[in-house]
């Protein structure tokens, strides 16, 4: 008898409850962290160093994100789909708007999600927007992409 188990007998056996069990103890240790923090005082807001505080964000985060547009701001080279500095495209939950390259969207689909539900990059001056790179070493197109927020 075969004791591997394929990929789908796994996901159907339960194997997401497994692999919780066995990094439950992380888990447990991170939710003690959080009940010893959360029973220490409020701390004043952090001071970010472009001189915006965490309450400017908080503020920017209240509206409610409309789409994601990703903005086509450079190519050097020929683009195999022929995407040209200035071409948009609106990504939303149901769906994109306008044309794109299967291999950039392959690409950048995990930061417009994770964009789409407001998570943060350390490292962006501006958290509603992050350039991104075509995959395509030989003709690089370098895209934009901007949270674009409800007014």
């Amino acid at each position: 008898m075969d004791s591997r188990i394929k990929r789908r007998e796994f996901c159907q056996a339960g194997g997401a409850a497994l692999i919780g069990i066995v990094a439950g103890p992380c888990f447990l240790r991170g939710s003690e962290v959080r009940a010893s923090a959360s029973a220490q005082a409020p701390s004043a807001p952090e001071v970010r160093p472009e001189g915006k505080n965490q309450l400017d964000e908080e503020g920017i985060m209240e509206k409610k994100i409309e789409h994601i547009e990703v903005k086509v701001i450079n190519v050097k080279g020929t683009c195999g789909l022929g995407h040209k500095a200035g071409d948009i495209i609106k990504v939303t939950e149901q769906g994109i708007e306008g044309k794109i390259c299967i291999h950039a969207l392959y690409s950048m689909l995990p930061a417009v999600f994770a964009m789409m539900f407001e998570a943060r990059f350390p490292w962006l001056t501006n958290p509603d927007k992050k350039t991104h790179a075509c995959p395509d070493a030989a003709n690089p197109v370098v895209f934009e992409i901007a949270r674009i927020r409800e007014a």
